[in-house]
């Protein structure tokens, strides 16, 4: 099956005139002969699914709920490509001491884990956790998105629907237990994973008739899923909802919560009753994970981007709230709207990467331990925005890009245990600047798009338009 985000048909065999007659007919019995009854295909499968994959690697942080700011592997990423490209991207990362890496079990790369009940394939997955090992870094895996056999689809290799619907569609609730299972197996496989997140934003249980998500059918699904882990290691973390926290303008009084809201907007109401209900009926949580924009449903900005990021901070508190303090994880965050293809291509670097370092402050000052930066890797060369490296498909390539700077950087001074300082801030200078800091390092980020004078933690220096600035104590 090929690598896909949504690419539909992805990596079907056809046989071709070209094949000649006796290809085909001897392609048609190995067809038949790897086919159960009902024509069900398990060409490529495997029954030995919980079999143990390669070299499990010491996992580092295995017993903590938190694991530091990394970021997850999408379509296309640096496990394939140019020896020379996939070779440099993970010396980069294990030269800085190894991110945090996030990887779904199907889609983003991931092939169908379980094309017929029973029968594995786990190629494209196992080649994505070989490459968090080879780069020393922590592995945590997604749980989605599900077979079709196990949401309506047909079952069998090759029948495999890539379209966005069909991978956004939802187990049944008669097949939550066989959705339990899988995931039972896959913490079998990678026993150094020991982080897992259940779902993706609630895709596919959304309630039509309601008018509001489908939040007793995804914590039955959660919780399913979570004592299946717990089975075959009561160390291993799990946590959920990964709800998208979407806000919207103060001004529709239909879905606007009452709290939290501020000038970044307010939260929709329908997003806080599933949290709540899953937060009450969890079968238990070791961490909890969000996903969400600064921006509003509507792509707005309120009341610019760099204050729009004090939105983060505010969920980020309301959650942690409501869980009593449960270590908190966005799996997604998102600071730029996105076009019309999905892609974030209106600032120029240094803007994104200044408004991104300002939503990752804002992100801790509202409690949060962990996240993971979306990276948007192209499949080959051209201009990549908000990439971390350079795409790996020719020799070349793999190189860092500003946003891994940002990322790794990061996740070095801020990772697990960072114990926060409060900095002094110069008047003049407090309108202007986003500022974090440890007994060691301040980040400051200019949210200006002129040169300014700042004066921070007693030190007076100039800062270039949207610099983002690394001090030493």
């Amino acid at each position: 099956m090929g690598r896909h985000g949504w690419n539909p048909g992805a990596g079907r065999w056809r046989l071709t005139a070209l094949l000649g007659v006796g290809a085909a007919v001897v392609a048609l019995v190995v067809a038949l002969l790897n086919a159960l009854p009902g024509g069900a295909s398990t060409e490529g499968t495997t029954r030995d699914g919980g079999t143990v994959h390669g070299t499990p690697a010491a996992p580092r942080d295995a017993d903590e709920p938190y694991v530091g700011w990394g970021f997850t592997h999408t379509q296309f990423s640096a496990d394939e490509g140019s020896a020379a490209a996939t070779g440099r991207v993970e010396r980069l990362l294990s030269q800085g001491g190894g991110l945090p890496q996030d990887q779904a079990i199907m889609g983003w790369g991931a092939d169908n884990p379980e094309p017929v009940k029973g029968r594995y394939d786990f190629a494209a997955l196992d080649r994505r956790v070989d490459f968090v090992r080879a780069s020393g870094g922590v592995p945590v895996i997604t749980l989605c998105c599900a077979p079709d056999w196990m949401k309506g689809g047909r079952a069998g290799a090759g029948n495999t629907d890539w379209s966005r619907p069909a991978l956004e569609t939802a187990p049944t609730p008669g097949h939550y237990a066989d959705f339990a299972a899988l995931a039972a197996t896959v913490a079998r496989r990678y026993p150094d994973v020991r982080h897992f997140i259940v779902w993706n934003e609630f895709k596919g249980f959304w309630n039509d008739a309601g008018g509001r998500w489908d939040y007793e059918g995804y914590t039955e699904l959660y919780n399913l899923v979570h004592r299946a882990l717990k089975q075959v290691n009561p160390r291993i973390m799990v946590g959920g909802p990964y709800l998208v926290m979407d806000s919207v303008d103060p001004r529709r009084g239909d879905d606007a919560a009452a709290a939290p809201r501020g000038p970044w907007g307010a939260m929709d109401q329908r997003v806080l009753d599933a949290f709540s209900y899953w937060n009450t009926h969890k079968a238990g949580a070791d961490f909890v994970v969000v996903d969400g924009s600064s921006y509003t449903k509507d792509d707005e900005l309120l009341p610019d981007e760099f204050a729009a990021t004090d939105k983060l901070t505010a969920v980020g508190r309301w959650v942690r709230q409501q869980t009593h303090g449960l270590p908190l994880w966005w799996a997604e965050y998102y600071v730029e709207p996105a076009d019309g293809n999905d892609d974030r291509k209106g600032w120029t670097e240094q803007h994104r990467v200044a408004v991104q370092a300002a939503g990752m402050i804002a992100m801790v000052k509202g409690g949060a331990s962990s996240g993971f930066y979306w990276n948007p890797e192209e499949e080959k060369g051209g201009g990549c925005p908000g990439c971390l490296w350079t795409p790996t498909a020719t020799a070349g390539g793999g190189q860092a890009l500003p946003m891994y700077g940002l990322v790794s950087r990061f996740d070095r001074a801020f990772g697990p245990g960072a114990a926060y300082e409060t900095v002094s801030v110069a008047p003049d200078a407090v309108p202007d600047v986003r500022v974090l800091a440890t007994d060691r390092t301040v980040l400051v980020v200019n949210t200006l798009d002129r040169t300014i004078s700042a004066e921070v933690d007693g030190k007076r220096f100039e800062m270039k338009a949207y610099e983002v600035k690394w001090l030493q104590r």
